[in-house]
């Protein structure tokens, strides 16, 4: 340096050159040391923060996939979760089959309309190349280059390009289940040790909450099973036809007291009963059948109007049972001349519904009297409706017209419209439109029966 040089530096504002010899700031030595320090600690506090966030975004989806029952809900829930984990663009689920060497099951999430389109007619995977390596090795596999590993065997037409791979595999009870599958990153980057260590994470509570789906799925078919055991096949109805049909809840756990029965009497009446016992539960189950067979033997060995046989039903279950409030619509549909009579009484249930062989629809409101086993010193009143030959008689239960954000009237116009536009249906046919086109939101169960009334006057001979 020049002599001179340095006081010309300070004279035009310039600091003086930076030097890390004998003749250094001491002090500027030790700020530069501290703002190296005080920088490692933010980024170490910044990598923090990302792994807590990283931590807290797992438990949430932990929690989200185990309030889940459904077990395809829960398996398409685990694939959009783990991609949001790693952010990914694509994400499948495999599910092998029994003998755990292919895939039966393929679960995509991801693909736009245009790219589901592209693949229309494709057959899904089922476990060839890098998805049949991660099944034959269960450890988790993070490929940079799809197209470039050994076992890859490459795309079929019209499949979107994937470049980058994270597979891990789901185990239930200590089986493997199936394979989780995510591939490139919305940043481009491969997947990295975190993504891998989150979705491992993960993995283990999809098993958790895919072997607590399959217990549901038992307890509840098992519970279905139990419910319609307890519920009657119809006997032959002849000269009448008719049909029922039951549906449980879709709430889980849920047992049912939703009833029906229909026998034909020595009078040549047919006699039908509908009725929901309250509560969801084994006791509301129990108590429907045994209100159920109770009545059926009333029925046989009275024959009386509909009110007494109601009154003497809900005084015999007063006397010798616990049962709880039970609804229930009783008819009887009885030979009259050259035509046909319904006499019936109802205990807080919903009317019948009326179809006449032009489609014309009713309901027959009247006077419903109080539930079962409410008060036995009330009367029950009856009522009666003449009928013509061919026509359709529906009771149901209320689970097939409540919904909580529509009126009753509103979902009870809405099945009677279903009921005329198929009326000319079968008895088996009507009731299965009717429980298929139900206007509930499902939450509670629901059973319909339907009867229609012979053509031929009761008092004229059958044809040959």
């Amino acid at each position: 340096m020049e002599q001179g040089q340095e006081p010309r530096r300070q004279e035009q504002g310039l600091s003086p050159a930076p030097s890390d010899g004998p003749d250094a700031d001491p002090g500027r030595i030790a700020e530069t040391a501290e703002t190296t320090e005080l920088t490692e600690i933010t980024e170490q506090i910044r990598s923090l923060t990302r792994a807590q966030e990283r931590l807290q975004s797992l438990l949430d989806a932990v929690m989200a996939i185990s309030r889940e029952l459904e077990l395809p809900v829960v398996l398409r829930r685990i694939v959009t979760t783990a991609m949001e984990l790693v952010d990914a663009r694509y994400g499948a689920l495999g599910v092998l089959d029994e003998t755990g060497e292919m895939l039966e099951q393929f679960i995509p999430v991801g693909l736009s309309r245009e790219e589901e389109a592209a693949l229309a007619g494709v057959e899904l995977p089922r476990g060839h190349g890098l998805l049949g390596h991660l099944i034959r090795n269960p450890e988790p596999l993070r490929v940079e280059h799809i197209g470039a590993h050994p076992n890859s065997s490459g795309f079929p037409p019209g499949h979107p390009p994937m470049r980058t791979l994270l597979g891990v595999a789901i185990s239930v009870r200590g089986e493997i289940y199936g394979d989780l599958y995510l591939t490139d990153r919305r940043d481009g980057r491969p997947f990295d040790a975190q993504d891998e260590n989150i979705v491992t994470a993960l993995a283990g509570a999809a098993g958790v909450a895919i072997e607590n789906a399959r217990l549901f799925e038992q307890v509840r078919s098992g519970a279905e099973n139990f419910q319609r055991l307890l519920l009657p096949r119809l006997p032959d109805l002849q000269p009448f036809s008719g049909s029922a049909v039951y549906r449980p809840a879709t709430a889980p756990g849920q047992l049912g007291g939703d009833w029906y029965d229909a026998i034909l009497l020595p009078d040549r009446s047919c006699a039908a009963v509908i009725g929901d016992v309250v509560g969801h539960d084994l006791r509301a189950a129990a108590s429907m059948a045994q209100t159920r067979n109770m009545l059926r033997a009333l029925l046989y060995d009275r024959r009386t109007p509909p009110s007494l046989v109601l009154s003497q039903l809900d005084r015999t279950l007063h006397a010798i049972t616990e049962s709880p409030v039970t609804t229930a619509c009783l008819a009887r549909i009885e030979p009259e001349d050259d035509g046909w009579c319904l006499h019936w009484s109802t205990a807080g249930h919903l009317p019948p519904l009326v179809i006449t062989p032009d489609r014309r629809t009713s309901y027959l409101h009247a006077d419903p009297g109080v539930p079962l086993g409410v008060d036995t010193r009330q009367p029950r009143p009856d009522h009666t409706r003449p009928l013509p030959g061919g026509t359709t008689v529906v009771l149901f239960t209320d689970g097939l017209v409540e919904h909580p954000k529509r009126s009753l009237d509103a979902c009870m116009d809405e099945l009677a419209e279903v009921a005329a536009a198929h009326a000319d249906e079968p008895p088996d046919k009507l009731c299965r439109i009717l429980a298929d086109h139900h206007t509930s939101d499902g939450h509670d169960d629901m059973a319909v029966l339907v009867l229609r009334t012979p053509e031929v006057p009761p008092g004229r001979p059958l044809p040959a």
